[in-house]
């Protein structure tokens, strides 16, 4: 494990590198409110788990609404705002004739073919050749069409762009570039209510706060609201695969930094480009940026599992931070299990 203090914190990078980003949102008004029209909506559990030498709360996403992980927040968030928009009571066929295209590790995908299912559009999915074939067959049983396009991630991602200019489709990523910032910055708002649910459920402010990232759009929205609900004093780290530290590096050097490296474990968290929005936030937000080895984060994996707390390398890696550091027993700590054990 690598640890990096981030030299930002409290002002931000210049605004001349990040290409016209927005900061993250931090308002929980909007998402909690149209999710209280969702009657799949529900809040998910904080539990307490022992043995990592701190108090320790877990906020639980692995049954999101019936999807598995937090993303369950995001796409699906983003085209039911599309569809209330609008207007009328039912809105089954609203978005009916319009199609959501994006590339995904698995979870985004299938918010965005939920989503649209949902309110009547339709779903196209990218999957690089590393993303598991059990994620291509949950798509396809949401009502997705899937493709598969390039070695990794970001190749796939061009792939998706390509089709949505060529056929007039919707992109929808989780990420954010120059030019492309409405979509994914609503996105960002959704992940907005597992943050305000946490910080309810919490006995007490945490001490430290660790959340994992893979483009950035959890942490990014987290830490944002966590700033606000609780000022300065959390600590927040933010969690990469070691083969994987885009946001790290963009720390490092005071810029968008385009990383490379093997395929990581942590598939969902796989991301060699950050998302400028939150990086955006993240440097003003974020105490500290930590990468954890490939063996780091399946080795939480048991002690996770038997606790009742079964999860992938990608939702315990902020899990697997904490446990490489002596924190003390005065220490609260707040971390994210986002999504289920794989089948």
């Amino acid at each position: 494990m690598e640890e990096l203090k981030n030299p930002w914190r409290g002002k931000g990078l210049a605004e001349d590198v990040l290409g016209g980003a927005p900061w993250p949102s931090a308002d929980t008004a909007a998402p909690e409110a149209l999710l209280a029209r969702c009657p799949a909506a529900a809040e998910t559990p904080i539990v307490g788990l022992d043995g990592f030498g701190c108090g320790l709360w877990v906020k639980d996403e692995r049954a999101r609404m019936g999807l598995g992980s937090f993303k369950a927040l995001g796409a699906a968030y983003v085209i039911a705002h599309q569809a209330a928009a609008k207007g009328g009571d039912d809105l089954s066929a609203a978005l009916t004739g319009q199609t959501y295209v994006t590339a995904s590790a698995g979870n985004h995908g299938l918010s965005v073919a939920a989503g649209a299912r949902i309110f009547g559009a339709k779903a196209v999915v990218y999957l690089a050749e590393t993303v598991p074939e059990g994620f291509a067959d949950r798509l396809r049983a949401k009502g997705a069409k899937v493709v598969r396009e390039g070695a990794e991630y970001e190749a796939s991602m061009e792939a998706a762009k390509t089709a949505a200019e060529a056929n007039g489709w919707t992109l929808l990523s989780d990420s954010s570039w120059p030019g492309y910032f409405d979509l994914p910055h609503r996105l960002m708002e959704g992940y907005l209510a597992m943050a305000a649910e946490a910080a309810r459920q919490m006995p007490a402010p945490p001490s430290h706060i660790f959340l994992q990232a893979g483009v950035g759009g959890l942490a990014g929205a987290c830490a944002a609201h966590f700033r606000q609900v609780w000022g300065q004093g959390p600590q927040v780290v933010v969690v990469e695969p070691e083969a994987a530290p885009a946001l790290a590096a963009s720390i490092r050097a005071g810029r968008p930094v385009v990383t490379e490296g093997p395929v990581s474990c942590m598939g969902r968290l796989d991301c060699k480009v950050p998302s400028l929005i939150a990086l955006k936030g993240l440097a003003r937000d974020a105490d500290l940026f930590v990468t954890v080895t490939e063996e780091e984060a399946e080795e939480i994996l048991p002690r996770l599992a038997a606790q009742g707390m079964a999860t992938t390398a990608s939702g315990a890696a902020g899990i697997a931070a904490l446990a490489k550091m002596e924190l003390g027993p005065e220490a609260r700590v707040l971390a994210i299990v986002s999504e289920e054990a794989e089948a």
